[in-house]
């Protein structure tokens, strides 16, 4: 009996695929969090300086640099995962084949 993961052949167009929908979603959480963090920081200081928060450097300045790093680095390593995954996937496929 063979299991239903032994039996996938690894294709390398998927690499592209997964690779874009992880740095998608790892760029959105890191915009999310740095965005979140920005107000809720920018709400302290501006109310114990006692003035009205501009909450456009909280875009502009913090949450959009930091979510451009995040995707950066969710691209670079959601790509190292994705190559070393197809080909480990693809050793094994080989490996099976022989035995």
């Amino acid at each position: 009996m063979v299991s239903a993961t032994a039996s996938r052949t690894p294709h390398w167009y998927g690499i592209p695929v997964r690779v874009a929908l992880l740095t998608f979603l790892g760029t959105l959480l890191s915009f999310t969090v740095s965005l979140l963090l920005a107000i809720i920081g920018m709400l302290m200081v501006w109310k114990l300086q006692g003035t009205h928060p501009d909450m456009t450097i909280a875009y502009r300045r913090i949450a959009l640099p930091t979510a451009m790093v995040g995707g950066g680095l969710a691209f670079l390593f959601s790509l190292y995962t994705e190559i070393r995954h197809y080909r480990q996937s693809k050793t094994l496929r080989a490996i099976e084949r022989i035995s």
